[in-house]
């Protein structure tokens, strides 16, 4: 009963401030309508497999060629196609070039040598020029006329560069409103002292921090659905997945923010500390998890450090379910890895709240 009260209170509190609750709706529109359609890229350092049937001099020249491109980085040769979609798939590769088994006997006649280029589209911008990029090498070396290469684009045809965003901007919304708020919530309780009621009032320090998460987790939950259907309506784009998947995760990583935003009201005296350090993650958030910048650009420093964060996960799955189809039992090491951190990040969150009993 005790935690009752303890949420009502934060209701009130939360629907009472005149400026938060129209933050809370009007932020997810403003972000969701505006950024998909202003944001861009670049790419470079695309990972490509090379399907050659052909295993001839003339194939094993050209496989040397795109090898020494500054654009791509070659992952693996194998002779069955079959075997380079299952790398695709898995997100292991960006783009499968499709050696044909005449490829050899056509340039020798000076005739068509097809070929085919199978390029990831979930990120459009980057599957689009890596195809035009290996297409013009392809082209250099045969003379621009005794090729024939064909262009598939996994998982977004359209090359629809707002489809690879908006999933990492849903990310980006949860974690500002789910880590910022309920970190400002608890410095704001400092600066008005009234924590020192709480701290000594005759409630359990996990009862203490449940009653101050639970309405941003609910709040989490309304702006992520919010979200989907603004989405859905705006922009026509729908989940190839499942929503019980996308709930789920996100579940997963608000109990993840909220729990970080407890740690930072921990360390924070002042709503100015608190926003300082809750920005300074922000920062790190986009320009490492794999928002802006493709991961396989970042220097390998910068690749190993974005291991260590939650969004980059949560980016990555989000983008599998809505624009791959990808289920639990896919992405399901992605999933333990966000359940470690729950579990890892609320216990710290809780261990260092100083609260006297």
């Amino acid at each position: 009963m005790k935690i009752k009260y303890l949420l009502e209170k934060e209701f009130k509190q939360f629907f009472r401030n005149a400026f938060i609750p129209k933050m809370v709706i009007i932020y997810p529109l403003l972000v969701m309508l505006v950024i998909p359609l202003i944001t861009n890229l670049d790419i470079k350092n695309l990972d490509i497999c090379i399907v050659d049937k052909d295993n001839s001099s003339s194939s094993r020249k050209l496989i040397q060629k795109i090898d020494a491109s500054n654009y791509f980085v070659l992952d693996k040769v194998v002779h069955k196609y079959s075997e380079a979609l299952e790398e695709i798939e898995n997100g292991n590769i960006d783009a499968i070039l499709e050696i044909e088994s005449d490829f050899e006997k056509h340039m020798t006649n000076g005739t068509n040598a097809n070929i085919q280029i199978s390029a990831n589209a979930v990120d459009g911008l980057k599957g689009g020029l890596g195809s035009s990029y290996l297409a013009s090498i392809i082209n250099e070396f045969s003379g621009d006329s005794l090729a024939s290469v064909s262009i598939q684009h996994k998982y977004n045809p359209l090359l629809d560069y707002k489809r690879f965003m908006i999933p990492a901007l849903i990310v980006i919304l949860l974690i500002l409103l789910c880590g910022l708020l309920p970190a400002l919530n608890i410095v704001n309780e400092k600066e008005v002292g009234t924590i020192e009621q709480l701290n000594v009032s005759p409630i359990s320090k996990l009862q203490l921090i449940l009653a101050k998460l639970i309405p941003y987790w609910i709040m989490g939950l309304v702006i992520l659905s919010i979200c989907i259907i603004i989405v859905w309506l705006v922009y026509s784009f729908v989940p190839a997945g499942s929503l019980f998947t996308i709930y789920l995760v996100s579940i997963l990583f608000i109990l993840i923010m909220s729990g970080f935003g407890i740690l930072i009201s921990n360390i924070s005296s002042s709503m100015q500390q608190a926003l300082f350090v809750v920005f300074f993650f922000m920062m790190i958030f986009m320009l490492i998890s794999g928002l802006f910048t493709p991961f396989n650009s970042m220097p390998q420093w910068a690749r190993i450090f974005s291991s260590c964060l939650p969004p980059r996960y949560f980016i990555e799955i989000m983008r599998d379910v809505y624009l791959k189809g990808s289920g639990i039992i896919d992405l399901y090491p992605k999933f333990l890895i966000l359940t470690g951190f729950v579990i890892l990040i609320n216990f710290w969150a809780i261990l260092t709240y100083r609260k006297q009993e």
